[in-house]
């Protein structure tokens, strides 16, 4: 469905990140996978995505808090394949905390990541997709871009504010063949939740079992954890003909969770 387009997936050396890049290159995408992974691991993470696809698969080991080095992996991009056709906005990072005892370093670094890096990274991909009369613009955002919860506001900021930013980027490319749609996951048991779980136990006072039934399950009406597979399908599925006329979207991928 996407053969002989490239796609640039940020954080995508694990969890929601390496899973779509893996969808993506077996619908036919070329990928530019990014991270901060040693250069020992980096080889084995491209023939993983690559496998059997026959996709061109690259990596750049960009920053996704420093402008400078977003720039350096955009314009290494369109250098090896001449263009970014998919864009999909993944990095992300976490930190739980009382706002009062917030760190200051911690707050900017979740917003720069989480937010900063998405503006970046779209505002240098969508001269090329205007060209080209087609892009599409994925942003893995979060039930957290919805809705709030305790201990963290950094990232339910900046998650709220990348559903705002899909929005104005929607209508601002609709009549040039770009969508821009965001996906907002409930609780996904990727290393950066696995991260949240004694956070969350000690900044709430309970042990991490009552943190995964109590706090990140209990709102999500299947009680299940959603899966990497359910959003990196998703995000083909975005990318395809059929979601040609879904933009400026919001899709909840949460268990039921936002349906309270």
């Amino acid at each position: 469905m996407t053969e002989r387009k490239t796609a640039l997936v940020t954080g995508s050396t694990s969890g929601i990140g390496l899973g779509v890049a893996k969808a993506l290159a077996a619908s036919g995408a070329n990928v530019v996978m990014n991270g901060r992974r040693p250069a020992d691991e980096v080889q084995g993470l491209l023939a993983e995505v690559a496998g059997a696809t026959g996709a061109a698969v690259t990596y750049a080991n960009a920053d996704m808090t420093s402008p400078a080095e977003i720039e350096a992996m955009m314009a290494q991009a369109v250098d090896t394949f001449g263009a970014v056709d998919i864009l999909v906005n993944n990095a992300g990072i976490q930190h739980v905390a009382p706002v009062d005892e917030f760190p200051p370093e911690k707050w900017d670094a979740v917003i720069a990541t989480n937010l900063n890096s998405a503006f970046h990274c779209t505002r240098l991909a969508l001269p090329g997709m205007k060209k080209k009369g087609w892009g599409r613009v994925v942003n893995i955002a979060s039930a957290h871009s919805l809705v709030a919860s305790p201990f963290k506001s950094a990232y339910v900021s900046a998650k709220h504010g990348l559903l705002g930013f899909t929005k104005t980027v929607a209508l601002e490319v609709a009549a040039q063949g770009i969508t821009c749609n965001a996906i907002c996951p409930g609780y996904v048991l990727t290393p950066l939740v696995e991260k949240q779980i004694p956070a969350t136990a000690k900044a709430r006072g309970i042990t991490e079992e009552e943190v995964i039934n109590d706090v990140m399950l209990a709102p999500q009406s299947t009680k299940k954890f959603v899966t990497v597979e359910e959003i990196a399908d998703l995000t083909v599925f975005l990318c395809s003909a059929a979601g040609a006329s879904m933009t400026g979207t919001a899709l909840p991928v949460d268990g039921g969770w936002t349906a309270h």
